[in-house]
């Protein structure tokens, strides 16, 4: 060692180290063992926990871009008891109203709704049925996979027109085409003139495609017998205007219902973003929560690095006691424990991001759970199982390089 340059001693560590490992492959092999279950677990987990996050915020975004949904009756938090018959609090008139009072307003699209079973020939189908007009389809960032939609001269006329959700086409016409057909709703006949692309299920697991939409005059007066709606449905112009589109909206209705000062409201406007902003940081806490524990198993690949590095020192405590007596230093040999324990963790590291990576493709595939592999995730474990190797073979490392030469010399 001495006269070395330093890239050749840095060199002749690494062989040595890279020796050591070689002579005890299967030593080696189980050490490495617990930091690739670690990566793989924490690059699984976290694919899983965004993979949850990804499917929450899609399926909210897919209800509508910067939507606002005002319902009848109280909120749930308002403190009020929801009264008798405020579950009829809502008109057309007031859809019409927000349109034209209140800025920042796209669009508008009240509707109703209600399970009916649609027949056609001798094939049947239980579905929802909705009520409302054509601004639904922006609102709800629905599209035309065939056909047309229905018109405002359609709603003004109660026309009887039917536009289908892929899965109600399906279900009643196969690969027939729907357009041009009868069928009937609650007995009544509704022409069918469009069918819509699927949108596939929300994040609660229904299936968006199970719906026929119809004119909301048809379906009030012809099917439900009514005169006010369920919902209204409303779409601000940018994310930046939402919150005082939704101020604006409150103020609008609570004067058009004349409630009182101190009366409480008797609908509720909910803010989609405001949701999806709740809903990102609960799916956050579950990722971060799923990658602590599976962070453990890494501290636990950590703590067998250190303990089979102990042992490595104690076999080769004569080994150590030769070089010292030969003129190597302590930072040769503490480097020369460093890179093994270095290597362990490198190597675990880039078995365990091939591991997590298909870990996550097996789950998506086997269990249908939809998975995103993080890029930031697997450089984070993969420097954590780094960190891991040369904290946990530190101790070692330096217990190799402060043995006195005499006393290692005589260990037998």
């Amino acid at each position: 060692m001495i006269g070395k340059r330093g890239d050749e001693v840095f060199g002749e560590s690494i062989k040595i180290a890279l020796d050591g490992l070689k002579a005890n492959k299967l030593r080696a092999i189980l050490t490495m063992l617990g930091i690739i279950i670690g990566v793989a677990a924490v690059i699984a987990m976290v694919s899983i926990g965004m993979g949850v996050r990804s499917k929450v915020e899609s399926s909210i975004a897919g209800l509508g871009s910067n939507l606002l949904v005002v319902t009848p009756g109280t909120g749930p938090n308002s403190g009020a008891k929801q009264a008798a018959g405020s579950g009829i609090t809502l008109t057309a008139k007031d859809a019409e109203a927000i349109m034209r009072e209140v800025s920042g307003v796209n669009l508008v699209a009240p509707s109703v709704s209600r399970q009916y079973q649609v027949i056609f020939g001798n094939q049947n189908w239980t579905t929802s049925i909705q009520g409302s007009t054509p601004d639904i389809l922006g609102v709800k960032s629905f599209t035309l996979g065939n056909g047309a939609f229905f018109t405002n001269q359609d709603v003004e006329a109660r026309g009887r027109v039917a536009v289908l959700g892929k899965t109600v086409a399906d279900n009643l016409f196969g690969g027939m085409n729907a357009i041009g057909q009868t069928i009937r709703i609650n007995k009544a006949p509704f022409r069918v003139i469009g069918v819509l692309a699927s949108k596939g299920q929300s994040s609660a697991g229904t299936d968006q495609d199970d719906t026929v939409i119809i004119p909301l005059s048809t379906a009030q007066e012809r099917l439900l017998g009514i005169t006010y709606v369920q919902n209204i449905n409303v779409q601000a112009a940018s994310t930046d205007v939402i919150d005082g589109v939704q101020e604006d909206i409150t103020a609008l209705l609570r004067a058009r219902h004349h409630l009182a000062a101190n009366a409480a409201d008797d609908f509720t406007v909910r803010n989609l973003v405001a949701v999806m902003a709740t809903a990102g940081e609960a799916t956050n806490t579950i990722t971060l929560l799923l990658a602590n524990i599976a962070a453990i198993s890494l501290l636990v690949g950590g703590i067998g690095i250190m303990n089979i590095m102990l042992v490595s020192v104690t076999e080769r405590t004569r080994e150590i006691g030769i070089r010292k007596a030969l003129g190597a230093r302590f930072r040769h040999i503490l480097l020369q424990f460093m890179i093994e324990a270095v290597v362990i963790g490198v190597t675990g590291g880039v078995i365990g991001i091939l591991f997590g990576i298909g870990a996550a493709a097996a789950i998506s595939a086997v269990a249908g759970w939809q998975t995103v592999v993080s890029l930031p995730a697997i450089v984070l474990a993969f420097l954590f199982s780094v960190l891991v190797g040369l904290f946990f073979g530190l101790y070692p490392a330096r217990k190799a390089a402060l043995l006195d030469p005499i006393e290692a010399l005589r260990y037998e």
